[in-house]
């Protein structure tokens, strides 16, 4: 079922309402669901492998102690954050700045910044530990088949 953008996400707390998120595709949603974007978000960075690296770790973190509540939401958020980390990153190791496209709407020159390409590394391997987790896609299904 795809990402619900109809919902009021300024007054809705997924923590006490987990029914009514969806896990989409990809990273939808992940600058909108709180309390976990905001638990989250303040741990996200990727301009260095060594700030990557703490990143991930802290991220990957909140991943399992989520999973120790059996929170799914919060397991999904994480995730989430990681595969935005590495996609992230991979922007910016092909584009300097991180934009794609100039003014006039052309597609920049690929580049290859092997900082940034490290740092997407690191969190690749983290997402990958978190997405392919035997619990988080026990719950993931059982969220689903609930809830859609």
């Amino acid at each position: 079922m795809p990402f619900d953008y109809s919902l009021d996400f300024d007054h809705l707390d997924f923590r006490k309402h987990p029914e009514l998120y969806r896990v989409g595709r990809g990273e939808q949603g992940v600058l909108l669901v709180e309390p976990y974007k905001s638990e989250i978000l303040k741990y996200w960075r990727f301009k260095t492998p060594e700030i990557a690296e703490e990143s991930s770790d802290t991220i990957y973190e909140l991943f399992l102690e989520y999973k120790k509540k059996d929170d799914f939401v919060g397991m999904d958020m994480a995730r989430k954050f990681l595969q935005m980390g590495y996609t992230r990153a991979r922007r910016y190791t092909n584009y300097k700045g991180g934009h794609k496209y100039n003014e006039d709407g052309s597609v920049k020159e690929r580049q290859n910044d092997k900082v940034k390409a490290e740092s997407a590394a690191i969190f690749y391997e983290k997402w990958k530990l978190a997405r392919e987790d035997k619990e988080y896609l026990t719950l993931k299904k059982a969220h689903q088949k609930k809830y859609g």
